[in-house]
């Protein structure tokens, strides 16, 4: 007997797919097991992603200060597919998500907690910091508002 894949797809976006997104990611999948939600995977992608690179050393350092392992990750780029696939797409600034709002599902960090997260890269570890807690107090917001709230079937607003 099949069964039907029950698992919802949290789908972080950014522009390289080096700082941002997989700082999302990684908290938001850490978090996820912390509280024993298995229902939902998270993943995460780049609008023109530094295919075949690395997450930035700075977001790897700020990840590990909180006990995060990001060893093996790779950017990956943006499809259409990789949306199809997601339950929730969620960007990093407004302007991602105009970009993106005609595909379905595309909110940004905005919508879930009233603020945009900007890009850190290139900048100091202070920056990259503030941007992993900013990410994750996003997290917080998106499973108390979203990946606990939603039932199959429903609609995300």
């Amino acid at each position: 007997m099949k069964t039907k894949n029950r698992h919802k797809k949290v789908l972080f976006v950014c522009t390289g797919n080096t700082c941002r997104s997989p700082m999302a990611e990684m908290l938001l999948r850490s978090k996820l097991k912390k509280q024993k939600i298995k229902w939902w995977d998270v993943s995460s992608c780049g609008i023109h992603a530094e295919v075949g690179g690395t997450i930035s050393p700075n977001s790897k350092i700020a990840l590990e200060e909180v006990g995060i392992k990001a060893d093996n990750f790779v950017p990956r780029q943006l499809t259409q597919k990789i949306i199809g696939a997601s339950t929730i797409v969620i960007c990093m600034t407004q302007s991602q998500k105009q970009l993106l709002e005609d595909c379905g599902h595309v909110f940004c960090i905005r919508d879930v907690c009233g603020y945009d997260v900007p890009d850190p890269y290139g900048r100091d570890l202070e920056t990259y910091r503030i941007t992993r807690d900013a990410l994750s107090k996003a997290c917080d917001a998106l499973i108390a508002d979203y990946i606990t709230q939603y039932k199959e079937g429903e609609e995300i607003k």
